[in-house]
């Protein structure tokens, strides 16, 4: 049923519901609901992804996975980084890795956490240096326990943006999905978006809120299910 309340502005701008939503949800210059995605926005990525495109094809061989992802990605991978980087060196260990993957959707298991760790890791810096009472032909240190790793920024950006790049869109809409149905009805009510409305600060009147569940509550259940959401976001 098309609505014929005023049109309204996006509301999935902001993390956590971003990286989904971004886009998909009205703007004040659109007729109605979720499934609209902004001209400008779109122009704005599909310059960047040709751009992006072009300096890899300039500097030959396989591009690098960040290159392969959106500015807003780049930004939500920065953003873990700094949220974990407790000490602000530049460099996480084992434990800020996992939560900061973690953030970003990736729940991985310790034995893919090291196997990365071993190949992207590098040493702490500053070792301890040797007591000056140790034989002058003592053995080499053993190798460093994967474990005590640290990655760069770098690193971590170019992990992630690779992590981002093979997950599925149907896993991530709905990832966001259950950010909206926190109580795992199978739907989105009127409920459900009044909450993040208020939750991201965006002033929606309810007759913009009602508007949004009607114009594509098809079955008139009262509520936006899981397969209508992922049309609306692949659509």
């Amino acid at each position: 049923m098309a609505s014929t309340a005023p049109s309204h502005p996006p509301f999935g701008a902001t993390r956590p519901y971003s990286s989904t939503l971004h886009g998909k949800l009205p703007e004040r210059s659109q007729p109605s609901g979720f499934g609209h995605t902004s001209t400008r926005e779109t122009a704005r990525l599909e310059r960047a992804q040709r751009e992006r495109d072009a300096q890899a094809a300039a500097q030959g061989g396989p591009s690098n996975p960040v290159n392969n992802i959106t500015e807003e990605q780049r930004e939500e991978i920065n953003e873990a980084f700094g949220l974990f980087d407790l000490d602000k060196d530049q460099r996480i260990d084992y434990h800020e890795f996992k939560v900061a993957l973690k953030a970003l959707g990736f729940d991985l298991p310790k034995a893919e956490i090291i196997d990365l760790l071993t190949q992207h890791g590098i040493p702490p810096s500053n070792p301890p240096p040797a007591p000056s009472s140790s034989r002058p032909h003592q053995q080499p240190p053993p190798p460093q326990n994967p474990g005590r790793l640290l990655l760069t920024l770098q690193a971590f950006q170019s992990i992630a943006a690779g992590l981002i790049s093979q997950r599925d869109p149907r896993d991530e809409i709905l990832r966001a999905f259950a950010l909206f149905d926190t109580e795992d009805k199978g739907m989105i009510n009127i409920e459900d978006l009044r909450r993040v409305a208020r939750e991201l600060g965006e002033g929606l009147e309810e007759d913009e809120l009602q508007a949004m569940i009607e114009e594509f509550d098809l079955e008139g259940k009262g509520g936006v299910g899981r397969e209508e959401f992922v049309g609306i976001c692949m659509g």
